[in-house]
């Protein structure tokens, strides 16, 4: 049964003659995913260390500190806000360069799975301090970064990536 779909002979060809588009788009699926995230948590990372979104200071109007004070006690783990709260700056800095890090990471494909689950526990680290308290749910926007990175630490960066590369070269390699 067909059903619109086309249907493989035992050639491994389809029966209409196509030569694979949906393989094809299939492959490359994850592709348009891995760019987004990685140019988003690069720029993200580098505009909290340029000051553009929060500025790395412990106290003072737009600063970490002030941030992480105003979502403590509505955090889904006010204890993570706590340990931040023992160094902003520190904190700031590290989540900065760490979506850099992850960014790079994950356009260059490169341990494609690490910079992934870096990146999703990045996400669920603001998900539940940052924007736990947000209502409706779906207006925070670290669930959807979290749930988004999701099927990149599942899959990999198998395709056009460092990881590709260095498969290929190992496969070479092994008689």
């Amino acid at each position: 049964m067909a059903h619109g779909y086309l249907t493989r002979t035992h050639s491994g060809g389809t029966a209409t003659g196509r030569t694979g588009l949906r393989a094809t788009a299939g492959k490359y699926a994850l592709l348009p995913l891995r760019v987004f995230l990685g140019v988003t948590f690069v720029y993200a990372g580098f505009d909290k260390l340029t000051g553009g979104t929060t500025t790395l200071k412990a106290s003072g109007s737009g600063s970490i500190g002030e941030l992480m004070h105003s979502v403590r006690d509505s955090s889904a783990i006010p204890a993570l806000v706590d340990l931040a709260l023992k160094s902003p700056v520190g904190f700031g800095y590290a989540i900065a360069f760490g979506e850099i890090a992850v960014g790079l990471g994950i356009l260059i494909g490169l341990f494609g799975r690490v910079a992934a689950a870096g990146g999703a526990l990045i996400s669920l680290s603001l998900w539940l301090t940052v924007s736990w308290a947000t209502t409706p749910y779906y207006y925070g926007n670290d669930l959807a970064y979290l749930m988004a990175w999701l099927p990149l630490v599942l899959a990999g960066t198998p395709l056009l990536s460092a990881d590709a590369w260095l498969a290929a070269r190992r496969r070479l390699r092994t008689p």
